[in-house]
Order: C-alpha cells, then sequence, then structure tokens
C-alpha cells in the first residue's frame, strides 16, 4: 500500500548553489530552512528581524532593510521588566534598553549591506491573521504578551497582500533586477486560531502568492512546503508532539 501523495514540484524554479546570496524572512520554518542552509555553508542572512509570521510586517522589515533603518529609543517600550520592539521578536528583548538597540541596529545593518547583493529572497508567510497597535493603528510583528485589549485582531485579505507587494517589489526590483523571491507558506498549523480559521488564513496566503507570481512571472516563484507536509508527509510520524510542527 502506498501510504504517501507524491507532491510534484512547480516547473521552472531554480536552483541556487553555494556562490549566490540569500536572505530569508518569515515564520519559523524560515529559521528552521535558514539554519539548515547555513550548516551546509550557503552564504545566507537569516530573520535579521527574528520569527515574523505575517505579510504585513515582513513587507515593513524589508522596507527598513532597503532604507538602512536605524532604531532609536523611542521606538522601544517597556513591559514586564524588558525593553521590546513591536518589529522584533522576543530573541531581541532585554532589562538593557541600550542591548536591545546595539542587537537591532547590528542585525539590520548586516542585512542593509547585503540586501543590494541578494540573488535570491526566500520569504515564508505564517498566517494572514495580524494584530493591530490600537495606540498607533499598526500592525506589529509581536506583541509580546502584552493584553490583547491593546490590540485589534484581523485576516489580511488577498487583495491587501498582493498590494503591498506589488508595490514593494516593483521598488526592489528596479534596484535589484537581477532577484528572485521564492515564496513558501509556512506548513505549521496555528491550532491556536481553530483549524478552519487556520485554513482560512493559509488559503488566503496562498491565493495572494499565485497573483504575485502572474504579476512578476520572471522574478516570483512558489515552493510547496505547505503541500508536502500536509500532504506528501501527512503521517503523525513527521510531526513534532504538539502535532502542528513538523519533526525533526
Amino acid at each position: 500500500m502506498n501510504l504517501r501523495t507524491p507532491v510534484e514540484l512547480p516547473a521552472g524554479l531554480f536552483r541556487m548553489k553555494h556562490a549566490d546570496h540569500l536572505m530569508l524572512l518569515g515564520s519559523c520554518f524560515a529559521a528552521e530552512m535558514g539554519e539548515r542552509l547555513l550548516n551546509i555553508k550557503f552564504r545566507c542572512n537569516v530573520n535579521p528581524y527574528g520569527v515574523i509570521y505575517n505579510p504585513l510586517s515582513i513587507s515593513v522589515a524589508l522596507r527598513e532593510i532597503e532604507a538602512g533603518k536605524s532604531y532609536g529609543t523611542e521606538e522601544l517600550f517597556l513591559f514586564r521588566e524588558l525593553w521590546h520592539s513591536p518589529m522584533h521578536h522576543g530573541e531581541f528583548s532585554s532589562s538593557d534598553k541600550e542591548k536591545v538597540l546595539e542587537n537591532i541596529n547590528t542585525r539590520l545593518r548586516e542585512a542593509h549591506a547585503a540586501f543590494s547583493q541578494l540573488d535570491y529572497l526566500l520569504l515564508t508567510f505564517g498566517t494572514a491573521w495580524v494584530y493591530e497597535s490600537k495606540e498607533s493603528g499598526r500592525v506589529v510583528s509581536n506583541c509580546h504578551k502584552q493584553p490583547e485589549a491593546k490590540f485589534t485582531r484581523r485576516k489580511l485579505s488577498v487583495d491587501e497582500i498582493v498590494f503591498d507587494y506589488r508595490n514593494l517589489l516593483s521598488d526592489v526590483l528596479v534596484r535589484n533586477p537581477k532577484l528572485k523571491v521564492l515564496f513558501t507558506v509556512s506548513p505549521i498549523r496555528h491550532v491556536r486560531d481553530g483549524l478552519h480559521a487556520n485554513n482560512l488564513s493559509k488559503a488566503t496566503l496562498l491565493l495572494a502568492v499565485e497573483q504575485l507570481q502572474t504579476l512578476f512571472p520572471e522574478h516570483a516563484f512558489y515552493f510547496p512546503a505547505y503541500e508536502l507536509l500536509l500532504d506528501e508527509l501527512r503521517d503523525y510520524r513527521f510531526y513534532a508532539d504538539d502535532m502542528a510542527h513538523p519533526s525533526k
């Protein structure tokens, strides 16, 4: 009995070489794949903001990297005796404000220096659900476990994602016309959202990526990580104990 449903890779996918320059941004799937690429000696800049789950925050991060942004103290906030950035993962948080800024800006300088030389940009969208700060009106990358009352939770639309990335990629490709962008949708299920809401979220991301491929056929590609795990590797042997993340 065949217990797998093989997933065919899309035609026309490129093959990366060790001489290429790569940058990965996105969910923990991007972090895991980035670590594996670094271990086999690819030249990668991996998640300079830490793990980011939603497309809009990834887009903001890319714009800040391209612009060479530097963070100041006014962009941090104190919560539970730690200084945080709403754009960065908790790995940057610390009780020492200057340490937070040093770590953030060091990673930003490295990413900015690498950005113009990139051959491949690998982006992993994790969820279409976002949290908007009621105070600033901006989508945050990380709530840092603040009270939910501080945020408005909503699901991005396909059009919203496509509009944002059409503008972003148009600008980036003018500056770096050789760049190829490989989109993936994280196969990790956000069970806390509920399985139906998670499926709606993943469908939104998949539809947005499909439209971006149509708009940028020479530059935008899709790798079916989502389909590989959920279909070809659907057996729970391939899942971690939480039944949502892939196993090692």
